[in-house]
């Protein structure tokens, strides 16, 4: 869709704001944490310092002439934005493009002994292994005298909540919502299309569900549980879950990270165990399939789908898109007023999307005027950005 001129793009030139933090605070503390996590040699320190000191003070380098993606991000907008600083280029280029000269600083794309060696990957597996962890994989245990019906609404819950998804599991919480509904200040979901999207998968029907996943860990093994019920309640015939072509985002789901969560659900024990198995056979014989593609880690809107992932998602019967970065590519990553129609903002998407997003960043569409006016009221611009609030939006 063309973009207009009442929503500018997202920079983190304002001192203060989320995206200005993000680049001045989180992004060097990464790299201390990813430095911590590995014996680097001194060839990745180095660039490690560099990295640093580009952050904090200085202007966006190229990649290197070398780069075997080279082409691909000038595509992206690469020569561009070269030269400017961090925080005035759009938030979601910068943000992709660290990450991407963070695996080149630590060697990922090789050659050498770190290529393919994920920088990330220790903290993905901590959060396997955390009590937390252990405690949500006895939820399915919990859900399973309850009759089909509340097991999904519980297990979309847990899918939507990501790494809060004890919420999720509740059994007294399984629609989601506060006593006083969607858009209630005290409300976790300011919108929920759940409804919607349970209704364009009728059980029985030949329906593909495409899921577009975003964290590993937790939130992972929450979409593998909502998949096998998917899968075993005939709501899906076919799922095609999609995963990162390469470590991103810190814990961006890859496909190594999809097998160590189904192992982590195979050993668990239990119903979610036994979901783990059936997931583990449904790899086998095609009913779940996993795929990537670069676009998924693109600087670019999904307004700029290529043509074919464009015709993949025209195939399914919906595409779920998980998770806050994800949200910011579907509808852009702009100072959207919150009640820009979310139907409008997703009109170029090729088949009808549903999307899961805990609220992380400042993007909102979709809100009903009062919702917004109530939320600002009871917590100021946090409700956009602290993970407390989330929704569920569908466009059929």
């Amino acid at each position: 869709m063309p973009e207009t001129a009442d929503a500018p793009v997202i920079t983190g030139d304002r001192p203060g704001s989320f995206p200005r933090s993000v680049l001045a605070e989180r992004h060097p503390a990464l790299i201390g944490q990813v430095r911590a996590a590995f014996p680097y040699g001194p060839e990745q320190h180095r660039a490690l310092d560099a990295l640093l000191g580009e952050c904090a003070e200085g202007v966006i380098e190229p990649l290197g002439p070398d780069a075997h993606d080279l082409d691909r991000w000038r595509e992206w907008g690469l020569d561009e934005h070269t030269g400017r600083s961090w925080y005035e280029v759009p938030f979601l280029w910068a943000e992709s493009f660290f990450y991407r000269r963070l695996l080149a600083a630590v060697g990922y794309f090789g050659p050498g002994p770190w290529q393919g060696v994920d920088p990330f990957r220790p903290f993905k597996l901590a959060e396997l292994r955390t009590g937390e962890t252990a405690a949500e994989l006895a939820a399915p245990d919990r859900l399973a005298p309850l009759p089909a019906e509340e097991r999904g609404r519980a297990l979309l819950h847990g899918s939507l909540w990501g790494n809060r998804a004890d919420l999720g599991f509740r059994l007294d919480a399984g629609n989601g919502e506060a006593a006083d509904g969607p858009g209630h200040p005290g409300a976790p979901l300011v919108a929920d299309d759940s409804a919607a999207l349970w209704s364009l998968l009728p059980a029985g029907e030949p329906n593909t569900v495409h899921l577009v996943a975003d964290n590993a860990g937790r939130e992972l093994l929450a979409d593998l549980l909502l998949t096998d019920h998917l899968l075993r309640h005939r709501h899906a015939g076919h799922v095609v879950l999609y995963v990162k072509p390469y470590p991103y985002y810190v814990s961006d789901a890859t496909t190594a990270d999809v097998v160590d969560a189904l192992r982590r659900l195979r050993e668990s024990g239990g119903a979610a165990g036994a979901a783990g198995e059936r997931l583990w056979e449904a790899m086998g014989r095609g009913l779940l399939a996993v795929r990537t593609h670069p676009f998924f880690c693109a600087p670019l809107p999904y307004a700029g789908l290529p043509g074919d992932l464009r015709e993949e998602f025209g195939r399914a019967t919906v595409t779920v898109v998980k998770g806050d970065l994800n949200y910011r590519r579907l509808v852009g990553d702009r100072h959207w007023p919150a009640t820009t129609p979310f139907a409008g903002r997703t009109a170029y998407f090729p088949g009808p999307v549903a999307a899961l997003r805990t609220l992380k960043s400042d993007v909102a569409v979709g809100l009903e005027a009062r919702t917004e006016t109530e939320l600002d009221a009871a917590h100021g611009h946090r409700w956009r950005t602290g993970g407390t609030h989330a929704l569920i939006q569908v466009r059929s």
